[in-house]
């Protein structure tokens, strides 16, 4: 499989990659879209304690979440008695789309939802494209000349 991932390198997703590297259990799930002038990042994560288990930071243009989960039961009846817990660490890193303030990331947990808005940065300069000319070099320009400063 790491011929795969040689192979691969940047093209295989990230479902996919963990996947193959047999890191599943400590990927979070999350949903990413956006709305109002923000992006929103939800993951569902239900029991926790939001404070104390959840760690969001902003490193660069990523955003790194961090959700620890604990969950112990007990079972006592007439057979007799049983305990079971489950614990994990589970984290998942989103790129952004440009530069943003860490003060304007806004993060809340309801009913089991973690939600974190980001607002986007202003575009510059509008959703116009613009063409960019490629020019020859070499003998195999041909007779018509060169195509360097056409636009």
């Amino acid at each position: 499989m790491a011929n795969i991932m040689r192979w691969g390198g940047a093209d295989i997703t990230e479902p996919f990659r963990r996947f193959l590297e047999g890191d599943m259990t400590s990927w979070l799930r999350v949903e990413e879209y956006r709305d109002a002038g923000s992006m929103v990042v939800k993951a569902e994560v239900p029991g926790i304690d939001p404070v104390k288990d959840v760690d969001i930071e902003l490193v660069g243009n990523d955003l790194r979440i961090n959700v620890r989960h604990e969950e112990k039961s007990e079972h006592k009846g007439k057979e007799g008695y049983r305990s079971e817990f489950r614990y994990g660490t589970f984290s998942r890193t989103v790129s952004l789309p440009g530069p943003v303030s860490e003060g304007d990331i806004r993060a809340t947990y309801d009913d089991g939802i973690l939600e974190v808005r980001i607002p986007l940065p202003e575009e510059t300069g509008g959703t116009s494209s613009r063409k960019i000319p490629v020019s020859r070099t070499g003998a195999t320009a041909g007779a018509g000349g060169s195509a360097a400063g056409q636009a």
